[in-house]
């Protein structure tokens, strides 16, 4: 298209910008907006197009986004919190100057929680971020702003972060295709967070968008730009076509997970897993069960914050499992979070003052003994994964659709492969229907999940809550793809192989 002059970048991107101006109007989506700087490039770009006949590289004029965290010169990187106004970077992160090298044009950055670590997207500074067409109901987090932006085309590709889910979720939220590669995967330099010097459970950066293609495309593109040239902690390994390809033409092996066994899904989620699977099914694949009896103890090395009551007036009790919960992300004993807040003398939003509360500071000793733990669990894992011989695992990405605002809780279905490092994928599938899902979640008992899990277990009882079939009717809904460390190639080809089954499916289905 830009390549034979048929549309101007300018036209475009003037075009993204106006769409996003309206996203920001329903859903206070944006933090920093750059339109000013961003038509001044399409406009430096269409002219090297018309001067040489060229195109500056393979995402020449590409409309993108990036979360908050993404330092761009002369712009602030707040993380959410008033203290660090007014502190703009100095330089573009490397994963920043990468994509304008490669021809996107940056036009905002978006909106994220106070801390960054929570699954919806509020803070004291720019406010709430809402689901688009449901105010009441959260965009999820933390990405939540580039969700929002995208599911309106205020953007055609948006770059966020995941440590526990933060791609993942809220592109399931939206109805939107999310990445969480492996962390060393793109640079993280310049990409600044709370907690920086954990590198325990690491944070992935990965793109997000409505279309696989163009997830697909900018993964490709951004793979072989030679990132690890400006960051000594990317993996130096460029895109892997025959990889992708291999995968594409042969029959695949797929693990299942329907419920993890700590809490099972709402009816639309368990639907829509089994309908994907089903369909794979029917194009040759073998579809397995998987094994989840391993993933409480990694939750509990790991972190899942339990806060006492909710916005949502349904009281979450703290087990005695808490007790060894969080230890990694609370080794300091929330120190960081605590004079990040000092910085403005902000207020602390409430799931902010649960888990500073909660912490305390553990010993280099017992830390040690947390990640002694954490590569036993991996090596155990990886066992399990070859022994097993799969390709891919086939999940939900959450336990429920969207919430309404405060209700967020577990995050189990994600952050177990940010724990292992894996490649994952949030695919949108369907949507809730009140026609197709029951009234009834029907759940195991919490008195028997408990006692499989072997602990008390607050998160079922309250996930079963949660659902209100009237009120999430047509929320997306989305399924995830996991593969092991280093599998983009192969996650995104099996991605591509649902999406042709999915589409064939529609076309018989439609007669077209």
């Amino acid at each position: 298209m830009y390549a034979t002059g048929e549309v101007s970048v300018e036209d475009v991107v003037v075009a993204v910008i106006l769409q996003a101006i309206e996203a920001h109007e329903k859903t206070n989506c944006l933090t920093e907006p750059l339109f000013e700087s961003a038509v001044e490039r399409a406009r430096e770009l269409d002219q090297y197009h018309r001067k040489t006949g060229k195109l500056v590289g393979p995402l020449h004029g590409i409309p993108m986004s990036l979360k908050d965290q993404f330092d761009i010169a002369g712009v602030d990187t707040t993380f959410g919190y008033v203290g660090r106004a007014f502190r703009p970077a100095s330089e573009d992160a490397p994963m920043t100057k990468v994509l304008k090298d490669l021809g996107a044009v940056i036009i905002t950055k978006t909106n994220v929680p106070q801390t960054i670590l929570w699954g919806e997207t509020e803070n004291p500074m720019w406010g709430l971020t809402t689901l688009p067409d449901r105010p009441d109901f959260t965009a999820g987090g933390s990405s939540g702003g580039e969700a929002a932006l995208l599911s309106l085309d205020g953007s055609l590709c948006g770059w966020g972060t995941d440590i526990g889910g933060s791609i993942r979720g809220p592109s399931h939220f939206n109805g939107l295709f999310g990445l969480k590669p492996t962390s060393s995967r793109f640079s993280h330099r310049g990409v600044p967070g709370p907690h920086e010097g954990q590198e325990h459970v690491p944070s992935s950066v990965g793109p997000m968008a409505k279309r696989l293609s163009s997830l697909v495309a900018v993964t490709r593109a951004v793979l072989n730009s030679q990132a690890w040239l400006q960051d000594p902690k990317v993996v130096p390994m460029p895109w892997r076509e025959a990889i992708y390809q291999e995968v594409l033409n042969r029959r695949l092996r797929i693990g299942l997970i329907v419920d993890d066994g700590i809490v099972e899904p709402h009816p639309p989620i368990q639907r829509a897993v089994r309908e994907a699977a089903a369909l794979l099914r029917k194009a040759g694949h073998e579809i397995v069960p998987w094994d989840t009896s391993e993933h409480m103890s990694f939750i509990e090395i790991q972190v899942s914050l339990v806060v006492a009551v909710d916005k949502c007036r349904h009281a979450v009790a703290a087990g005695p499992h808490t007790q060894s919960q969080d230890q990694f992300y609370r080794a300091d004993g929330g120190e960081d979070i605590r004079r990040e807040i000092a910085g403005a003398g902000e207020p602390m939003l409430p799931h902010v003052e649960a888990l500073v509360a909660s912490s305390k500071p553990i010993s280099v000793y017992d830390y040690w003994q947390l990640n002694r733990a954490k590569v036993r669990a991996q090596q155990t894992y990886n066992t399990k994964w070859d022994d097993a011989g799969v390709d891919v695992l086939l999940s939900p990405v959450a336990g429920h659709a969207a919430l309404p605002h405060g209700c967020f809780r577990y995050t189990g279905y994600t952050k177990v492969w940010n724990f292992l490092d894996y490649t994952a994928l949030s695919f949108p599938w369907t949507i809730v229907s009140k026609h197709l899902d029951s009234h009834d979640v029907n759940a195991t008992s919490t008195t028997d999940r408990d006692r499989s899990a072997g602990l008390s277990n607050p998160f079922n009882a309250y996930n079963r809550r949660l659902y209100d079939l009237a009120s999430m009717d047509g929320l997306p809904v989305g399924v995830q793809i996991i593969g092991r460390r280093f599998d983009e190639e192969k996650v995104l080809a099996v991605a591509e192989i649902l999406q042709s089954e999915a589409d064939k499916s529609t076309q018989k289905a439609t007669g077209r």
